[in-house]
C-alpha cells in the first residue's frame, strides 16, 4: 500500500483511495466496460485524485452478479462511497455511465449525505431522454459489430473468445439501460457540466440540452474528439475536469 492511502480497499475501487489529495473525482464507465476505461488517465488531475468506480460483473469483479438496474447500482455504491466523502468531490460519467452517476447523486441527497461539488456528464442525453438511445434499438449482431469496431479502434484485433466475453457483459449492461426510466427531471443541488464530443455522430449538441432541467447551474461545453477519445484524457477534457475546483 502506498504512503498516504486509506487502510481499507473496497471492490468498488480499483486502488486504495489516497489521503494525500484535497479532492476526489469518481469516474463511472460506459456500458460494456469497467474501471479500466480510465487506465490511461493520470492518478490526479490538477491535484484532484482520480477514482475509477468498478461496477460488479466485470474485470476483477467478473464472478459477482450483475448490478441489474442503475438504481440498484447506486444503492450498492453508496455505503462504500460514504467514507470517501470527507473532502470535496465530483462525479464524472461517460455515455451510459452518466446515468448511474446521476442516480447516485439523487440517492445521496435522499439520504442526507454529502453532495458532489459537480456532476460532469459526457456524451449522454438527459435521464428522461435515455430511452431514446440509438444503441437500445441495435440487434445483437449490430452490437457485436460495434464491439469489434471499438476494439480495433483501440489497436486490438478481436478474438472470438474475447468478443463472446465482451458481448455477455455488454448485453447485461444494455438490458440495464433498457430498463432505466425517469419520466420527469429531478433537480439536484450541484452544478452539472455537460460535455459534447465534437466528432460524436450519435449524440448531438441539441440532445444534451435536456440536462438544463436537472440543475439551476448547467454548463454545456464542446470538447474536440470522438466518443471514445475520453479514454486518453485529452487536454480539452482535463480542463473541464479541473474547472470545478
Amino acid at each position: 500500500m502506498t504512503s498516504g492511502s486509506t487502510t481499507a480497499t473496497s471492490p468498488w475501487f480499483v486502488r486504495p483511495p489516497s489521503t494525500g489529495h484535497p479532492a476526489r473525482l469518481f469516474c463511472f464507465p460506459f456500458s460494456g466496460s469497467g474501471a479500466s476505461a480510465f487506465s490511461a488517465w493520470p492518478a490526479a488531475i490538477d491535484g484532484v485524485e482520480v477514482c475509477p468506480v468498478q461496477f460488479p460483473g466485470r474485470e476483477n469483479r467478473m464472478a459477482e452478479p450483475h448490478y441489474g438496474t442503475y438504481e440498484d447500482l447506486a444503492a450498492g455504491l453508496v455505503p462504500p462511497l460514504m467514507p470517501l466523502l470527507d473532502r470535496p468531490f465530483a462525479f464524472f460519467g461517460h455515455c451510459a455511465g452518466a446515468l448511474p452517476a446521476f442516480e447516485t447523486v439523487v440517492l445521496l441527497a435522499e439520504r442526507g449525505l454529502p453532495q458532489p461539488d459537480c456532476l460532469l456528464v459526457s456524451g449522454q442525453p438527459a435521464p428522461h431522454h435515455a430511452s431514446g438511445d440509438p444503441m437500445l434499438t441495435m440487434t445483437e449482431s449490430e452490437l457485436r459489430a460495434e464491439l469489434e469496431s471499438f476494439l480495433r479502434g483501440r489497436g486490438i484485433e478481436p478474438r472470438s473468445d474475447m468478443i463472446d466475453m465482451g458481448m455477455a457483459l455488454l448485453l447485461r449492461d444494455h438490458a440495464a439501460a433498457g430498463r432505466y426510466r425517469r419520466a420527469e427531471p429531478v433537480v439536484v443541488s450541484c452544478p452539472i457540466v455537460v460535455l459534447h464530443w465534437r466528432d460524436d455522430p450519435d449524440v448531438s449538441l441539441d440532445q444534451l440540452e435536456g440536462w438544463r432541467q436537472y440543475s439551476d447551474a448547467v454548463d454545456i461545453r464542446v470538447v474536440d474528439g470522438g466518443r471514445y477519445d475520453f479514454m486518453h484524457a485529452p487536454d480539452g477534457l482535463r480542463k473541464s475536469l479541473a474547472s470545478w475546483r
